[in-house]
């Protein structure tokens, strides 16, 4: 009777939905349901976020003020920091962070502290998914016992439901947006399963079912481990070819022609965003209760955190060339704080470690980002938080050493920055149609 009644509101959108954590993947996962005339409660732990989006006011760069506005005057959305409305929604969607610990093994704080806030709440013929990536085995070993701890008589797949549906946004990518996204959905019963299969499939193109919540985890994992180990292997092959005088953006760009049996990945300064750098050691962390070793992950993320160290090295070296200068005191101006281009996300972002780096030994350093105002405090880089974004202008370029392109912001003007430089260092290759006399190092 519980799966008939929730499978009834799910197909007439009547189903109340509960996003819980309104960050970079709840909130246009929230906005998804709504555009699809779902009605949804939005909780975060943030009174700023929640009264900022109260007032019609975004947060994230690409959900404009006027979508939020719209939203909250159509009545489909109520954000709130108060979690026992919990108790008035169908569907509780779990999308908070996951990210490490000092030690580098996961750090489960996030999702234990919103399963215990729910868990008072979650009542009979009730979904509770989570998106939030994570090793193999924590809806089982977390969530689950969490919530029926609380709920001894909520029997799952009987009278309460319990999936796991990794989240796939990439901000800053114009082509695809969530509901344009296939959806990878997976639980432990066959109720679960189908009435997750039915939610999704009212707001996104296609679901994509897997045999169990293990298994959907693992997906995620496995998808971004994908990225991480082949981001290595071009960053490792960067300082191979540019000890033998060869361009390794040219040979992507020639390799990449072949129709069959290569994908292009780039290299960069370092890992930065909210997965990559982060998720292969969920795995690596999980795979040691099963004794078995992940070497090839572990080199990978070895190469991939060397990175920052290996620009700082061609910019010690370039300073020394040209300018038979040292790096002590140098002035160094950083160009992109964002992990990536296009977003105003700096999560992990390598331009902080080489912004420490640099000051360690000694040169001052400043940054420009056209997307990041200011430096927002952050667990890792504290010292960096307040340090505001420069405004760019002949003068101040002269004014720097060398200019550090750590981010390739669209709309930078790359040709202006390296005609008013003394020297470039490009490690995303943002220079490759800039013509000038100023000396350009690919790093």
């Amino acid at each position: 009777m519980n799966v008939e009644n929730l499978k009834e509101k799910i197909l007439h959108k009547k189903a109340v939905i509960g996003i819980l954590g309104l960050g970079y993947v709840g909130l246009p996962l929230l906005k998804t349901f709504c555009n699809q005339e779902f009605s949804c409660v939005g909780f975060d732990v943030d009174e700023v976020k929640v009264t900022s989006l109260k007032q019609g006011k975004s947060y994230i760069r690409h959900i404009p003020d006027q979508v939020i506005k719209d939203l909250i005057a159509s009545g489909r959305f109520e954000p709130t920091t108060d979690f026992s409305k919990a108790s008035n929604v169908d569907v509780l969607i779990m999308c908070v962070p996951t990210p490490l610990s000092i030690h580098r093994d996961p750090d489960m704080s996030y999702i234990i502290a919103t399963s215990e806030a729910i868990a008072p709440y979650v009542h009979k013929g009730q979904l509770v998914i989570l998106e939030s990536t994570t090793y193999p085995g924590t809806m089982q070993e977390v969530v689950r016992p969490i919530i029926e701890k609380q709920q001894p008589s909520l029997i799952l797949g009987d009278t309460y439901f319990m999936a796991y549906s990794p989240e796939r946004e990439d901000p800053g990518n114009p082509h695809f947006e969530t509901s344009t996204i296939p959806k990878v959905v997976g639980a432990d019963d066959k109720s679960s399963l189908e009435l997750t299969k039915m939610l999704y499939a009212q707001v996104v193109c296609q679901v994509v079912p897997v045999s169990s919540s293990a298994t959907a985890e693992a997906v995620k994992l496995t998808e971004n481990i994908f990225r991480s180990v082949n981001i290595a292997l071009v960053n490792e092959l960067k300082i191979i070819y540019d000890k033998m005088g060869i361009d390794i953006w040219e040979v992507i760009e020639a390799a990449k022609s072949k129709p069959f049996g290569f994908m292009a990945f780039y290299p960069g300064p370092g890992l930065g965003g909210h997965c990559i750098p982060i998720d292969p050691f969920y795995l690596t962390w999980k795979a040691k209760e099963y004794g078995v070793t992940t070497r090839f992950i572990e080199l990978a993320g070895q190469i991939n955190t060397h990175m920052p160290d290996y620009v700082v090295k061609k910019l010690r070296e370039s300073l020394d060339y040209y300018f038979a200068k040292g790096i002590n005191k140098a002035r160094i101006l950083i160009l992109g704080i964002a992990y990536k281009k296009n977003v105003d996300d700096m999560r992990e972002s390598p331009s902080l470690i080489l912004m420490e780096k640099l000051e360690k030994l000694g040169a001052q350093t400043a940054f420009y980002d056209p997307l990041i105002p200011e430096i927002p405090m952050t667990r890792e880089h504290a010292n960096l938080a307040g340090r505001r974004s420069l405004t760019l202008d002949q003068k101040i370029l002269n004014g720097f050493d060398c200019v550090l392109i750590a981010t390739d912001h669209d709309e930078v003007d790359y040709q202006f920055i390296v005609d008013h430089s003394h020297l470039v260092i490009d490690t995303r290759n943002a220079t490759k149609t800039v013509h000038s006399n100023t000396p350009i190092i690919k790093a």
